[in-house]
């Protein structure tokens, strides 16, 4: 497949996607705000982003912005045959601005697309020597330079997301959404950060609240459970006795039961593992 080269302006309103071919995108004129998976930033003239094939992203232009974009799908000639390995270039999000000899190459460009394509129909074959040219100087002086980490999890703002829809239906995509990221990508660097699953993590806060208010309130506990998120009261008490080993009527009237402690043999299960762990 052929790769496809076009100059737009990015909408100011906020968007978000993720598509099965890598892009590449060229500050021309304004500013333009990029998230893509975790890892944020913006771009000017001259400067520009890289854009893995399904890493979801979110962008939005600022005033009089125009962007140059290179759709490239994985099997595009600038990135098969000989100039396989310029597909590394898509490895890993990044973000980076054009020197002097890659800038006089973007105005040779833009030349070669209003002089060849006025518009907008470019010969495929001429774009794709346009577009090999643009990647393999951006390899040869993307390639030694390390990546720029995404940024952490903010935990606090997700402990506020999932506290505040806690008796609501959550699911992984509701906290991956809050991240700017993936489902997949979100998965993951949650386990690393957390050392649980999204999963876990979101029952030890519905347990770590439904116990504050068993022993701290006089609400009844088929009201607890829905506070919570639990789908009845005999799925709370089933929870409440797999964490703390003991049901939640137990637990009113004896508080000294505390998250995580081992009460009990009968201390079991998954959402007693998570705790344990964290």
């Amino acid at each position: 497949m052929t790769s496809a080269i076009r100059q737009i302006p990015l909408d100011t309103a906020i968007h978000h996607h993720a598509h099965d071919f890598h892009q590449i995108v060229i500050g021309l004129r304004g500013e333009a705000e990029f998230e893509i998976e975790g890892l944020g930033g913006s771009i000017s003239a001259f400067s520009g982003c890289i854009v893995p094939a399904n890493h979801l992203h979110f962008y939005a232009g600022n005033g009089d912005n125009r962007q140059l974009i290179l759709d490239l799908p994985h099997d595009a000639f600038a990135v098969t045959g000989h100039q396989r390995d310029l597909i590394q270039l898509f490895d890993a999000p990044r973000f980076f601005s054009l020197d002097a000899a890659l800038r006089h190459y973007l105005d040779f460009l833009l030349q070669e697309l209003n002089l060849l394509a006025p518009e907008g129909r470019l010969d495929p074959l001429h774009g794709e020597r346009l577009a090999g040219t643009l990647l393999g100087s951006l390899h040869a002086r993307l390639a030694n330079e390390p990546a720029t980490p995404a940024r952490r999890l903010d935990l606090v703002a997700l402990d506020r997301f999932i506290d505040h829809h806690l008796g609501e239906r959550l699911r992984v995509a509701d906290l991956a959404a809050q991240a700017c990221l993936s489902e997949a990508h979100f998965s993951e660097r949650f386990r690393q950060s957390t050392g649980v699953s999204p999963w876990q993590y979101v029952m030890r806060r519905r347990l770590e609240s439904a116990r504050q208010l068993v022993q701290q309130s006089r609400l009844p506990l088929s009201e607890i459970a829905a506070r919570t998120g639990f789908t009845s009261q005999s799925a709370l008490s089933r929870a409440c006795r797999q964490a703390f080993g003991r049901p939640p009527s137990q637990l009113r009237r004896d508080p000294r039961g505390q998250l995580g402690s081992p009460a009990t043999s009968s201390v079991r299960g998954a959402a007693a593992k998570s705790l344990r762990r964290k």
